[in-house]
């Protein structure tokens, strides 16, 4: 906030524009702040997503035939537990007619709970190995799995074959299986097998590095001695046989339930498990059989603290709560900041879990809303144009009598002439009424120079102290002189035929307001070339359609015209919202004038120059068009001219203008995910198509307004800047109005530069 000096020094207090200006300032940063912090939890949220289904990080080399030279005979011919005490690796094997039945990849919402059920009710345990991120995503089941007696294992987080993997990689898989665990069941484990593992004698010179690590870090390593093939599905028999030990051997025997369809795998187990019972078999987990084997003084370990005794982070050992039983003596307490991290680890991943869906869901109404949208302008934009340019088509009578031009003004001294320049070239009869709203510029001061200067007797300076736009605009309705009050801003300028071609719909009596056609007059920079894109195929193009659907929702302050009558029987240019344009033509459909658009009434503005302006300007848009619906939510419930708007044209603007902007992003974060992790080809494929589609869109709206295609060379870079920031800017908007936030009119930095349309091209 600022202060001034008078000539004599004494020091003013701020104005009270001053003093607006600088709450707005304040309070404008946190909700950027809070817009970009929804973006980041966005990505953040997709994020976590692809990585839970290995889309992010996601490694799916399996190395094979790799030399075995540098790994011990002892562990290649030994038995499926492989320990490390004391630094040295040795094996356990699996007593005669034990079977320690594991499940990989688990766990699934499908056919987990259906293995569960079945191992239930023949008293049978088992040994599941986990993975991490199915863990997180699927937390009761494993809850569920602990208290009904099984033990589980690290199967790493996101099912990668470690050995690729660097140091940190592989202690981050682990970790997070941890977590994963701590928060779903209370626990952690020092049991591990790694993906596409099976017996010892696969160990490799890259593989075995990775767990002696994780052996000296207290975790045993789990093969198998016989496995069911069941991920081959290669029926309910094979599997049987594959998964029967021979000659009465006791064995690690590995089934899945999950990673595939496990139909098959659910149906062999119960019989396999009364085959094995049959023979005399018993069922243990990894645990039950190294306690078993300790017992009977039969290991190969030297004596000391069993191998799956190692401490792990955050836990405390075995003998309390569900590390009491010796079939889950693998199982650790998780403790402090284990225990609390796991937890966020779940909520976290169960946000993610319904938000992206969620998601994916928005964007598929979004799309369709899009694709919906532009069908239906150019449909119906091709339909207006074809109407409205037909050889017999006409108002009515023509309009010749005199009309009022107000020109509202504030701090305009870079524009004012030029404005005024264009309207002494009118062809219509014309009085020109200049509002000086409190300018500080000598605004009032240049606009009679240049009046007397070009010979112009039709004008009229009025001055006013400042109260903003809508104040200047009641105070040029009041004193105008004629019954058709044309208005536009003080940076606009018209072509000569601009007020005659305006005023001709009023020949019709029902017509209230017309729209004119606004064009952006400063367009051979980026910026200015971008916002000409948007004038000419979004607002013009939208005209078109909400003409013929007589619901159109706003007459651009650059080039209007109105009935002074209807002007005063809504109430005038109404304070209330920041978009005064749209708040009175709402106003007018539910008094029931009709608005309509003429596109021959061509205006030429002075688009902002900075995306900081630009940003100011589409903020300010935004925010009052939400303030004008919201004033005007009545007219969904009314009957009548009103509710025809609030039934038809308030659903269209909210669609179009709020709803689907908002969440158009989407697309393009979508996008940019796809390209990085799942499918660049595909994703760029599709990109590409919405593109044409809307080139397609914009071609042709320049055809109808007859514009140069060559602007068009800048719309794939216009959608990937430009269009992001006006999502940010309606998202911006979105969180002042959700917040109660309330802004004054903020006034633009102007250069002169449109002068005369000659560069209309």
């Amino acid at each position: 906030m600022t202060t001034t000096t008078s000539s004599r020094g004494r020091r003013r207090a701020p104005s009270k524009v001053q003093r607006a200006a600088g709450k707005a300032a304040a309070l404008q940063k946190p909700r950027v702040i809070l817009a970009l912090l929804l973006l980041l939890a966005l990505t953040c949220i997709m994020l976590l997503d692809g990585y839970l289904r290995a889309e992010v990080g996601g490694d799916q080399r399996v190395r094979s035939g790799a030399s075995s030279n540098k790994v011990p005979d002892k562990i290649l011919e030994g038995g499926p537990i492989v320990t490390f005490r004391g630094g040295q690796a040795t094996t356990l094997s699996v007593p005669e007619k034990t079977i320690a039945l594991t499940f990989d990849d688990g766990p699934n919402p499908t056919y987990t709970p259906q293995v569960l059920k079945i191992l239930e009710k023949y008293d049978v345990p088992a040994t599941f190995f986990v993975v991490g991120s199915m863990v997180s995503r699927y937390p009761g089941i494993v809850k569920d799995l602990v208290e009904q007696g099984n033990e589980v294992g690290i199967h790493t987080f996101t099912h990668v074959d470690l050995s690729y993997q660097s140091d940190a990689r592989i202690k981050r898989e682990m970790t997070q299986t941890q977590l994963a665990l701590a928060g779903a069941a209370g626990i952690t484990t020092t049991l591990f097998r790694a993906p596409y593992s099976s017996e010892t004698d696969a160990i490799d010179n890259y593989s075995w590095p990775v767990y002696k690590k994780l052996g000296e870090e207290g975790f045993t390593s789990v093969f198998i001695d016989t496995d069911s093939d069941d991920w081959k599905q290669p029926g309910v028999s094979k599997i049987i046989k594959g998964a029967t030990p021979s000659k009465n051997k006791g064995a690690s025997v590995l089934f899945h339930d999950a990673g595939g369809v496990r139909e098959q795998t659910v149906k062999a187990l119960p019989t396999y498990i009364e085959k094995m019972k049959a023979k005399g078999y018993t069922f243990t987990t990894i645990s039950g059989v190294i306690q078993k084997q300790e017992a009977s003084g039969q290991a190969e370990a030297d004596t000391g603290a069993p191998a799956i005794g190692g401490r792990q982070p955050g836990s405390t050992q075995p003998g309390t709560g569900t590390g009491a039983s010796n079939l889950q003596a693998a199982h650790r307490t998780a403790t402090g900041a284990t225990l609390y991290e796991g937890k966020a680890l779940i909520v976290a991943v169960a946000v993610a879990e319904w938000t992206v869906p969620t998601l994916s869901v928005g964007l598929m109404v979004v799309g369709v809303a899009v694709i919906g949208r532009f069908g239906m302008m150019l449909i119906l934009a091709r339909r207006h144009y074809r109407q409205r340019n037909k050889r017999r088509f006409s108002w009515g009578p023509p309009v010749t009598r005199p009309v009022s031009v107000v020109v509202p003004a504030y701090n305009e001294k870079e524009c004012i002439a030029n404005t005024l320049e264009s309207l002494a070239k009118s062809t219509h009869p014309i009085e020109i009424i200049i509002v000086d709203d409190g300018s500080s510029d000598g605004t009032s001061e240049i606009a009679r120079s240049a009046a007397d200067s070009l010979g112009m007797r039709n004008v009229r300076v009025i001055r006013q102290e400042n109260a903003g736009k809508p104040a200047a605009l009641n105070n040029g309705v009041r004193s105008a002189s004629f019954d058709i009050v044309v208005m536009m801003d003080g940076d606009t300028v018209f072509e000569p035929d601009t007020v005659r071609q305006l005023v001709q719909p009023f020949a019709d009596p029902g017509i209230g307001a017309v729209a004119g056609n606004a064009k952006v007059g400063n367009r051979n920079t980026i910026i200015g070339a971008w916002q000409h894109i948007e004038y000419v195929m979004g607002f013009n193009l939208d005209r078109r359609m909400y003409d013929l659907l007589r619901c159109m929702p706003t007459i651009p302050g650059a080039i209007g015209a109105f009935r002074r009558e209807a002007v005063l029987e809504v109430g005038g240019m109404s304070e209330d919202t920041l978009a005064e344009d749209t708040d009175i033509t709402i106003a007018m459909h539910r008094a029931g004038w009709r608005v309509v658009y003429q596109e021959h009434a061509r205006a030429w503005t002075e688009a902002p120059g900075s995306l900081k302006q630009l940003w100011s300007q589409r903020y300010r848009w935004s925010y009052g068009t939400m303030q004008a619906l919201w004033k005007h939510r009545k007219s969904l419930t009314d009957k009548g001219p009103s509710g025809r708007f609030g039934r038809v044209g308030m659903p269209l603007v909210v669609i179009f203008q709020i709803i689907t902007p908002v969440f158009a992003p989407l697309i393009d974060v979508f996008t940019v995910y796809s390209m990085i992790f799942v499918d660049f080809k595909a994703a760029l494929l599709a990109w590409l198509a919405v593109l044409g589609v809307q080139l397609f869109c914009a071609a042709y709206a320049f055809r109808l307004d007859r514009e140069r295609y060559r602007y068009l060379l800048m719309m794939p870079l216009q959608q990937l800047a430009y269009r992001q920031m006006m999502y940010l800017v309606l998202i911006h908007s979105c969180i002042t109005a959700l917040t109660g936030g309330r802004l004054r009119w903020q006034k633009l930095k102007r250069t002169g530069e449109v002068g005369t349309p000659a560069g209309a091209g």
